[in-house]
């Protein structure tokens, strides 16, 4: 008898009886595959097994303490701040990025805290235990409690952790796990997603707290993303350049804290260590006196965060001008260009533009986009704005500026860092109250913006 299959679309995870090139619910292209349909019987056997076979009796949600939540310090504080304050004991948490990154340090490096006061329990399908030994002893992790193993069947897994009954287990990677039960291969959708559910019931059942790896492909998205996040409490993605030193962790989903938050980091011969101070070293380096650049401050959940944009803009070659945007949003970034030429008198409409955001950040709030724009008008008029000048603010169609939230936030890192002079919003300039050494401009719209960021710059 022919096995039945269904087909998974691996951008959004959803399924479908038959093939088609572009997915019908999110629209992406070439994304279908075809697996192999999992049996029930093998779904229930592997939940039970890894739910320890117990049922679980619903209670009144009145009788619920507020000490449910059980969190306790991973030992990075950079960690514990995307994590919401900490991990939680009984959640499942997905760690993603590209290979080599840094997933598996971050990952190894948190057990030398962790085994302080508890039993850590690594398990690797990609590395052998004594490649495992040899990464500890780099990076200085060694404790008995921090038990390892080679291992890519999920039957045995459970079995482990049956056996040693650890507080904390750490899968490397997702994508090496498979089920018996599963008739395809390791890393395709479906044996992902049985696995990770099986993970999911271990945690809730048994109270264990599981960190899960999965790597990204070069499409950016993880295998299956949408069936991994729905199932996840937390997903934090490892993102960072090739070529430079520091890696910025992400929280695109957290059940129990704040999303949006990011955590600093810098790879270097003995692992990862914390930047404390992420703006400085988005900064460093900054040219002096020269045209199209200009700082900002973003928040990045509930930190003030200075970002500096860099613009270049050129006259066009051809009939048709080029815009390019890395960091910034391509949408967003051609409608301040349309904006500075109808509302700032800058005819950019005939000159290739070119937006960068600076450390590998991506900006996708509106409060960056005032200083955009005076890049772009900078590097237009080849003037420089003056170092000590930061701009917050968001720019409307017609020009003018409307406030940001957190303004008071913003304008106190913008001095903390040394800048002496801000340009904000007009109507929230009355309310606030400048910390010493810092001169709020008040501007309406664009041309009073590019006048007061330029002036004296001839």
């Amino acid at each position: 008898m022919k096995q039945k299959t269904l087909f998974y679309c691996t951008a959004c995870g959803n399924e479908f009886p038959k093939w088609a090139g572009k997915c019908p619910a999110c629209g992406a292209w070439n994304t279908i595959v075809e697996q192999p349909e999992t049996p029930k019987s093998s779904r229930g056997s592997a939940r039970s097994a890894a739910g320890s076979g117990l049922r679980r009796r619903a209670c009144p949600v009145t009788e619920l303490g507020e000490d449910e939540e059980i969190r306790f310090p991973t030992g990075m504080g950079e960690l514990d701040r995307v994590l919401g304050g900490g991990a939680v004991k009984g959640s499942l948490v997905l760690v993603g990025g590209s290979p080599g990154i840094g997933k598996s340090t971050l990952m190894l490096q948190i057990c030398s805290c962790l085994c302080a006061f508890s039993k850590v329990l690594y398990v690797s399908g990609e590395e052998s235990e004594h490649q495992l030994k040899l990464r500890a002893k780099r990076l200085r992790v060694e404790s008995p409690n921090l038990l390892v193993i080679s291992e890519t069947a999920l039957g045995d897994l459970l079995e482990t952790v049956s056996e040693e009954k650890p507080d904390v287990l750490i899968v490397d990677s997702i994508q090496t796990l498979y089920a018996d039960a599963v008739d395809s291969p390791a890393g395709s959708v479906s044996q992902v997603k049985e696995c990770t559910m099986a993970l999911m019931q271990l945690a809730k059942g048994q109270g264990i707290t599981v960190f899960v790896i999965g790597h990204v492909n070069k499409e950016g998205s993880i295998a299956g993303p949408k069936v991994l996040e729905h199932m996840v409490d937390c997903v934090l993605y490892f993102e960072g350049e090739q070529h430079t030193s520091y890696r910025i962790l992400r929280a695109a989903k957290n059940r129990f804290g704040a999303t949006n938050e990011i955590g600093v980091f810098e790879m270097g011969d003995a692992g990862l260590t914390e930047v404390e101070n992420p703006s400085q070293m988005l900064l460093s380096g900054r040219p002096e006196g020269a045209p199209g650049t200009c700082v900002t401050c973003v928040m990045e959940g509930a930190r003030p965060v200075l970002a500096e944009i860099q613009a270049l803009v050129v006259s066009s070659a051809g009939g048709n001008p080029r815009r390019t945007s890395n960091g910034f949003d391509y949408n967003r970034a051609a409608m301040l260009l349309a904006v500075l030429e109808k509302r700032g008198g800058l005819k950019v409409s005939a000159c290739d533009a070119y937006l960068n955001i600076i450390g590998g950040l991506y900006l996708d709030e509106p409060a960056a986009d005032l200083a955009a724009v005076i890049a772009l008008a900078s590097s237009y008029l080849d003037r420089p704005v003056p170092g000590d000048l930061a701009a917050v603010g968001e720019v409307g169609l017609t020009g003018e500026l409307r406030s940001v939230n957190q303004l008071d936030q913003r304008i106190s890192e913008v001095r903390r860092l040394g800048f002496c002079r801000c340009l904000v919003p007009a109507h929230r300039a009355e309310g606030l109250r400048a910390p010493d050494g810092l001169q709020l401009i008040a501007v309406r719209n664009i041309g009073e913006a590019i006048r007061g960021a330029l002036r004296g710059q001839e």
